[in-house]
């Protein structure tokens, strides 16, 4: 099943969206479980450091006691050498258990128990100590022998193996966690990598199957234009044959019609020299006293009015159809006609044809106004010249007679490569009705009361045509007329002139 350019941009987006959202769950699962080993982590400082104070808390105290019993056995004082140190020592490492303990509600009360038990320790070991320096053995003596400072130094040791024990507890839940994260991890990395390579993988199929469509759309594009150019170039023998055909078609017919046309315009003059004689012999016949004759009354009607009057009538007849004829072939030679393309002053082309009908201009109390922004132009110079000599014509022709004539030519660039004249006049304007068939040979609209066979527009159109350009109009009865010829402003970048 071939694949649409929209199957492949929805599918290609949907993939990249599921793409996006696996290494946005990867990024923010990353950064999530981050924070929470970085929580942990900071859990196992601060439990290794509560175990290492609490044990050297322990080893202060034990040492101080040691110092202390030595100095007692011996009274030597070399052994209180290392009691004010490890007191000092005990008094920082308790301060230090409080502090990093002190945010546990549950400690509160077995932390001042041992703080109790710390001072009351030292106490006692300060009274032995003191006692020994007064060489009072028998009272320090009976000191020891209470068991105070053993029952003491018991009680501390469970405190410190109950920090010390919730310490390890503590490091070994944390080292827990920070495996469970990483396992976590690194089954949503997997799950995630496989999501994104599933995604790539579907995404690197679809565009290799967009592309093989493409690749043989373009061969087969390749395949068309090859035979393109053969066809165009048959099509346009075939048109051109067809033309020639259609162009001999319009000289034999107008040359089959011109014969009986001839023959009729020369028994219409026989008819006419005939007819001389038939009034001769009528106006003999009077002279001779036969006026009174029903057939002579006839023959005389026949010569003095019925005949000139149809000989007339086929006259005219016969005129009008040589003219058409003209015209059909007129319009056939234009088609034929080579184009001549050269630079034109348009506005020299619309002061001539103005000038050309200045007689009837000034009958009309006429006026033309020019406006142009394109003056020139690259075009055949007999066509343009047709062109506007026939739209002035027609608005001097067709004018208003209750208020003088004014028509505005007027040019404009469209784009780059073409113009529009536009020509407007205030004349009687056209029917709405008949605006669609004006241009159609022999259509005439409004009242005729002007010479015409109707050829003008549709000859316009069709030397317009042979330029490639067209032509449109808007009118209003009773309020003027607006004709738009659009063109090419360079003929020779748009029509292949040819003989």
């Amino acid at each position: 099943m071939p694949i649409s350019s929209r199957f492949f941009v929805q599918s290609t987006t949907a993939l990249l969206l599921v793409g996006f959202l696996a290494l946005l769950g990867i990024v923010g699962m990353t950064s999530w479980l981050g924070e929470r080993a970085q929580v942990y982590f900071n859990e196992v400082i601060a439990a290794r450091d509560a175990r290492s104070a609490a044990v050297d808390l322990r080893n202060a105290v034990q040492t101080a006691e040691s110092s202390q019993r030595g100095f007692s056995l011996t009274g030597n004082e070399i052994y209180l050498a290392s009691y004010g140190p490890a007191k000092a020592l005990a008094e920082r490492q308790l301060a230090a258990v409080n502090r990093m303990l002190a945010s546990d509600d549950g400690v509160n009360a077995s932390l001042q128990r041992l703080t109790t038990i710390v001072n009351e320790k030292f106490a006692e070991m300060d009274q032995a100590i003191a006692l020994k320096r007064e060489y009072r053995d028998a009272d320090a003596l009976a000191l020891v022998r209470t068991n105070r400072g053993k029952t003491l130094m018991d009680e501390a040791n469970i405190f410190f193996a109950g920090i010390i024990s919730a310490a390890d507890e503590r490091l070994t839940d944390s080292v827990a966690e920070q495996r469970a994260n990483a396992t976590l991890l690194r089954l949503f990395s997997i799950i995630s990598g496989i999501v994104i390579v599933i995604v790539i993988g579907i995404a690197a199929v679809t565009v290799v199957r967009y592309t093989r469509e493409l690749r043989r759309a373009r061969t087969e594009v390749s395949v068309l234009n090859a035979g393109l150019e053969q066809r165009v170039e048959a099509r346009t023998a075939d048109l051109a044959h067809a033309n020639a055909e259609i162009q001999r078609f319009v000289q034999i017919i107008s040359h089959d019609l011109r014969a009986p046309l001839v023959s009729i315009v020369g028994f219409t003059g026989e008819l006419q020299d005939s007819l001389g004689s038939l009034r001769l012999l009528v106006e003999r016949s009077d002279a001779g006293n036969g006026a009174d004759d029903p057939v002579l009354q006839e023959a005389r009607a026949a010569a003095t009015e019925l005949l000139p009057e149809a000989i007339g009538y086929i006259r005219s007849s016969t005129e009008k159809m040589e003219r058409l004829i003209g015209t059909v072939l007129k319009l056939a030679r234009e088609g034929r006609r080579p184009l001549k393309v050269e630079s034109i002053d348009l506005k020299e082309i619309v002061t001539g044809a103005a000038g050309a009908i200045q007689h009837q201009l000034s009958e009309a109390d006429g006026k033309i106004d020019i406006d142009m922004d394109v003056a020139t132009i690259q075009s055949d110079r007999f066509s343009i010249e047709i062109i506007i000599g026939n739209l002035l014509d027609n608005a001097v022709k067709y004018h208003a007679k209750d208020r003088p004539l004014r028509i505005k030519v007027r040019t404009r660039a469209i784009d780059d490569d073409h113009i529009e004249i536009e020509i407007v006049d205030n004349g009687r304007g056209i029917a709405e009705r008949d605006q669609a068939r004006v241009f159609d040979l022999f259509k005439r609209s409004g009242t005729q009361d002007q010479p015409g066979d109707g050829i003008g527009l549709a000859y316009v159109l069709a030397v317009l045509h042979n330029l490639g350009g067209d032509i449109s109009l808007t009118s209003e009865l009773g309020r003027g007329t607006s004709f738009r010829l659009r063109m090419p402003r360079a003929l020779s970048a748009t029509k292949n002139v040819a003989a």
